[in-house]
């Protein structure tokens, strides 16, 4: 990702009760996001969105939860310990030297670089393989990372039951998904933006 810029503009959003600030980010000089870095976010409220998922998917009577590494495994964690589960599997992306003959899956985001690729610990197929499977991640924007994350589950056997994610943003997400779109649960909406006198203005299209 290049020509990138932190505006000084911010988005409020309202997370199932909890308001938080997102800064405007310009991917090109007519087109922004707002970006949500749960990790900067504080213990509160990672365990705040783990809670309010956890209520949205504790039907669905999940046997594990799966997140993709970096910004998926929070919410992996504070969800599996709001469902009362022990174990949960993340899913890497950097070649760490125990994963040489780990599943793969290509996949691309709306705020990284070119491609990258999910791998799945081989040894953790057991924790999936007949197991029903709920994916989480924060936010959905292409729908790339958690198609993948799905792909990557059914692979190893895993019955995805449920997806949760913290934000939905846009709705470019919708058709790649298809009809695992219907899975998704969101504790909130962020829509894109464009730039029109000289202010950052949600893309009427890009909202619910």
């Amino acid at each position: 990702m290049t020509d990138t810029c932190v505006t000084d503009q911010s988005y409020a959003v309202d997370v199932a009760g909890h308001t938080i600030d997102l800064p405007i980010v310009a991917i090109k000089p007519d087109f922004a996001i707002s970006l949500m870095m749960i990790i900067d976010l504080g213990v509160k409220f990672g365990e705040h969105v783990g809670k309010k998922l956890a209520e949205q998917l504790a039907s669905l009577k999940p046997d594990v939860v799966v997140g993709a590494a970096t910004l998926g495994i929070p919410v992996a964690i504070e969800v599996s310990r709001s469902l009362g589960l022990d174990d949960y599997v993340i899913l890497q992306k950097s070649p760490k030297i125990h994963l040489g003959d780990a599943l793969t899956q290509t996949i691309t985001s709306i705020t990284s670089k070119g491609e990258q690729r999910l791998l799945l610990d081989r040894r953790a197929v057991p924790l999936l393989k007949g197991k029903r499977v709920v994916v989480v991640d924060d936010v959905i924007a292409s729908g790339s990372s958690i198609k993948g994350s799905v792909d990557i589950v059914r692979k190893a056997g895993g019955d995805v039951v449920g997806i949760g994610v913290v934000l939905t943003e846009a709705k470019e997400w919708m058709e790649p998904m298809g009809e695992d779109a219907k899975l998704i649960k969101s504790l909130a909406h962020i829509p894109q933006f464009t730039q029109k006198d000289g202010t950052w203005k949600p893309i009427p299209e890009t909202l619910l």
